[in-house]
């Protein structure tokens, strides 16, 4: 008689969970709707946006539903809550859409970082401003970094040189931030994307006075002459 051994453990439990359907709890609702809104009075503003003013739950709910909407409590803290007679869905749809284009105008800028010398040639010096213009295009501020080793510190008039160079090749999609300057053995200089509004002032226009009558050529005749 063959004996069948169980996976019991010593625990008295499954060594592996039983497999079966996961279920996931949706995220819960960020404003109470409807029947979950449990106050005696509520301060209503119906679905086209009029103050309705203090009123029984129950006719803020009678209210919602002759106009096939939802209740929305909006403002849960105030005394008594604020809610809305709304399309819940749309109201939602429109929240989340809100957020996404906050997040994207929030996103943070990141600083690329490109290092040349004062001996760069041009050739190279003309990949690293196309580098730069291209971090630029898409958002990304830019610092020029240029080292200075032992005598090299001799220097730092060309590589400034150099820097103000690459400022001026950028300055149609970028503005600079400060001029270059040393920090400890090193030269920087950050480009931020955008270019600079000028602040040229407009020339005002003088206004024009009342024109006077062309003058005559004929002589004045003597005072007293008759």
């Amino acid at each position: 008689m063959e004996v069948v051994r169980s996976a019991v453990t010593k625990g008295g439990h499954l060594p592996y969970p039983p497999r079966g359907p996961r279920t996931f709890q949706a995220p819960p609702d960020q404003h109470r709707i409807n029947r979950r809104i449990r106050v005696p009075q509520v301060r209503l503003i119906d679905e086209n946006g009029t103050q309705v003013g203090v009123v029984s739950i129950d006719d803020a709910l009678r209210r919602a539903e002759s106009a096939q909407l939802d209740l929305v409590e909006v403002a849960p803290t105030a005394q008594p809550p604020v809610c809305r007679i709304l399309d819940y869905g749309k109201f939602k749809y429109q929240q989340h859409k809100k957020e996404a284009e906050a997040k994207k105008k929030a996103t943070t800028t990141q600083v690329k970082e490109l290092r040349m010398s004062y001996r760069t040639d041009t050739g190279d010096i003309e990949r690293q401003i196309a580098k730069a213009r291209s971090f630029l295009e898409e958002g990304d501020r830019v610092k020029f970094i240029m080292r200075f080793r032992g005598r090299e510190l001799a220097y730092q008039d060309l590589g400034r040189q150099k820097l103000v160079r690459v400022c001026k090749a950028l300055e149609d999609i970028a503005t600079v931030e400060g001029t270059p300057r040393m920090e400890g053995k090193m030269m920087g200089v950050i480009l931020a994307p955008g270019r600079k509004k000028s602040t040229k002032p407009k020339e005002s226009v003088a206004k024009e006075g009342p024109k006077e009558p062309p003058k005559s050529n004929e002589p004045v005749p003597a005072s007293g002459a008759s």
